[in-house]
């Protein structure tokens, strides 16, 4: 960091973290659901498909949610935008834990799938814009921080509640089951983000977008030094004209498949962050253990360990994001998935069936547990905050806000479809078959980055289109 920076961090940590809370909504809300699959799919007579699409049901909100938030937030505010989706996460936790059916469950996670999606975007969004170059890497990361704590939380409070009532599907307070309290849960964090993100200052650069520029002054004096407002200010007016200016340009449409090469690269991490199958952990994890012969008590436990794992390693990633840099981390991430969703096949291929129950034998379980630390700790340290850095930094400032809406919804779209789909690839085929396909998409996110990912350490977000990367690149930043 330079030394005009060393008395900045304490505030601009300080409003990272505050916005950043919306990540922990995320990773809270998302996955809560871990606790309550089981109760789910037994309380209503759910198949496999049922209970994928139960489970899921968030992820539609989330992938509307997160193409939506970029518009949303240019045209109304980055700040109200997080409030609306504090507002939304609030209703759906209540929706979701009174559902009658899994029908009106599946809208209110639905519902609930909007503030995901808005703040998957909006977060990491804001932290760029308001983070000094030198530490934005490591401010970025805070958004995925924030979601491992949320997840975390999620399931310390599932094995709480379902320890309390002896099972999620036994009543816990005022007659309602274990697994609806783990929803309803969800509006605390709800209604603590809308208040803190009420007193958050708008971003400097929709100020300025606006023209406030009194109230973007005001804005950068907390992440600036004070003999550098005037000029930043004018910098990001004159960037904003040449926008403006480019506003007739300011197209995803490109040559490759109808879209410029850039917004290819970001949709192609989106995708191959999900395909990888990281959240079946996250959604899945209790029952997953469950199918392989641990009780439910040994599986909350197990899912409580791999959250801690996932915390402790994201810290990590913001420690060496702005070292190391953002491409060697995902070719890192790439290549211990691989071998850690190897090792996790080759364990699941070994599993027993006795008296009608699946079993893994002791060494071949304690494998699959190994194994899928590892994969947590591969993912967590690199492609889990490392991505969202990412797609905050490579597209040019006249798309930004569209690429970053479409490629988010294409995330959680490609999350839906893992989410989906793992209930029929294990039950239907088996876990070998579910953990051998996420395997062979580690594999092609491995070639995907040593290939056409650039890397974009320190690099200032308005002088990000001058980049001189390979032909492809140049070729995307003149569009």
């Amino acid at each position: 960091m330079t030394e005009k920076y060393s008395r900045l961090p304490r505030k601009v940590v300080v409003l990272s973290m505050s916005a950043a809370l919306g990540g922990f909504l995320f990773g809270f809300d998302s996955s809560v659901v871990n606790g309550a699959v089981n109760s789910i799919q037994s309380q209503f007579d759910l198949s496999a498909v049922l209970t994928g699409f139960a489970v899921a049901s968030a992820l539609i909100g989330c992938a509307i949610g997160a193409f939506a938030a970029g518009r949303l937030a240019d045209r109304c505010g980055r700040i109200t935008v997080m409030v609306i989706g504090a507002g939304i996460f609030f209703v759906s936790s209540i929706g979701s834990g009174l559902a009658f059916t899994v029908w009106d469950l599946v809208f209110w996670r639905a519902v609930g799938g909007l503030g995901i999606g808005i703040a998957s975007v909006i977060a990491p969004a804001y932290i760029a814009e308001i983070s000094p170059k030198a530490i934005r890497g490591r401010l970025a990361s805070l958004q995925q921080l924030a979601i491992t704590l949320g997840i975390f939380a999620a399931f310390v409070s599932d094995a709480q509640m379902a320890g309390f009532a002896g099972g999620a599907s036994n009543q816990l307070w005022f007659g309602l089951e274990a697994w609806r309290w783990m929803f309803i849960a969800c509006a605390i964090p709800a209604i603590i983000y809308g208040v803190i993100a009420w007193k958050l200052p708008e971003s400097p650069r929709y100020l300025v977008l606006k023209g406030r520029r009194e109230e973007a002054r005001a804005a950068f004096a907390v992440v600036l030094p004070t003999s550098e407002l005037d000029e930043a200010i004018r910098t990001m007016e004159q960037n904003i004209a040449i926008d403006r200016a480019a506003a007739k340009s300011a197209s995803l449409r490109g040559k490759m498949l109808g879209l410029a090469p850039v917004v290819w690269v970001g949709i192609f991490l989106s995708t191959f962050q999900q395909l990888v199958g990281i959240n079946v952990i996250f959604y899945y994890s209790t029952s997953l253990w469950g199918m392989v012969g641990f009780t439910e008590a040994n599986s909350f436990a197990i899912s409580v360990s791999t959250a801690i794992v996932n915390v402790v390693v994201t810290f990590i990633a913001i420690g060496f994001v702005d070292r190391v840099g953002r491409r060697s981390l995902l070719l890192f991430g790439s290549t211990g998935m691989v071998l850690s969703l190897g090792l996790m096949t080759v364990a699941f291929s070994q599993s027993l069936v006795v008296e009608g129950n699946l079993f893994l034998p002791h060494a071949w379980a304690v494998a699959a547990l190994v194994a899928a630390n590892f994969f947590v700790v591969s993912f967590g340290a690199t492609w889990g905050p490392v991505v969202w850095v990412v797609l905050a930094e490579i597209f040019p400032n006249r798309i930004r806000a569209k690429a970053l809406g479409l490629t988010g919804a294409v995330l959680w779209c490609m999350n839906f479809v893992v989410t989906v789909t793992f209930p029929i690839l294990s039950q239907g085929f088996s876990l070998a078959v579910a953990y051998g396909t996420y395997a062979f998409f580690a594999l092609l996110s491995l070639i995907f980055v040593s290939i056409f990912v650039p890397e974009t350490k320190g690099l200032a977000l308005e002088g990000m289109i001058n980049l001189k990367f390979s032909g492809l690149w140049r070729s995307t930043v003149r569009r």
